[in-house]
């Protein structure tokens, strides 16, 4: 049975379970729908031609201090799959609609580089600032594992704060931790508006 974990709280993953090697790390979230065809919502959501919500999601592969090192290390809709071939990203979803994943990222735990030792997994809306969208326009949003050795749901969060001003969510953790691989909730929100702005974070 999954765990439903709350912001903050960690897992460990392959303490608990030697055998876990491949992992799918599901995303996903869905537009608020308009009420009532009126106010700001039913102007950004109803037929009048404006865009849709693109969020879309990236993994961080960090080093032993935090930093990445390799931009090949950003895995995102420009760049797949990361150079050790461990980590492969499904690739972009445009605009959120329809029940479950909308990105799903891949994770081969033993073929995770060495020099890596985190993977944040990060959610941004598209053209943010032309387009004047946050995340509190956004609804239902959550992060998955799923063992793909044996088809079930490990570990689901669902983030049920409310992120009006943020653009960025830094959803989830996968960390080594004395040798073996956590899991921690994060939701936290930013106002960073395109991938490179988080990435510089971490530079």
């Amino acid at each position: 049975m999954a765990v439903s974990l709350k912001k903050g709280q960690r897992v460990d993953l392959t303490k608990n379970d030697p055998g876990l090697s491949k992992l799918m790390i599901g995303l996903g979230w869905d537009p608020v729908k308009k009420s009532g065809g009126g106010g700001l919502l039913g102007g950004i959501f109803g037929g009048g031609g404006s865009p849709n919500i693109d969020c879309d999601a990236s993994v961080l592969m960090l080093d032993e201090n935090g930093k990445i090192t390799d931009k090949k290390d950003i895995i995102y809709f420009s760049n797949l799959r990361s150079k050790c071939g461990a980590v492969r990203h499904s690739g972009d979803n445009l605009t959120g609609d329809g029940d479950g994943d909308d990105e799903q990222v891949f994770v081969e735990l033993g073929s995770v580089s060495p020099r890596i030792s985190k993977l944040v997994f990060v959610v941004n809306i598209y053209a943010c600032e032309k387009r004047k969208q946050d995340f509190g326009m956004i609804q239902n949003a959550f992060i998955r594992a799923v063992d793909m050795n044996k088809g079930n749901e490990i570990l689901k969060y669902n983030l049920t704060e409310n992120y009006s001003g943020s653009t960025t969510l830094i959803v989830g953790e996968l960390y080594r931790h004395g040798g073996e691989w956590k899991f921690a909730a994060v939701g936290e929100g930013t106002r960073d508006t395109s991938i490179s702005s988080i990435v510089k974070k971490y530079m």
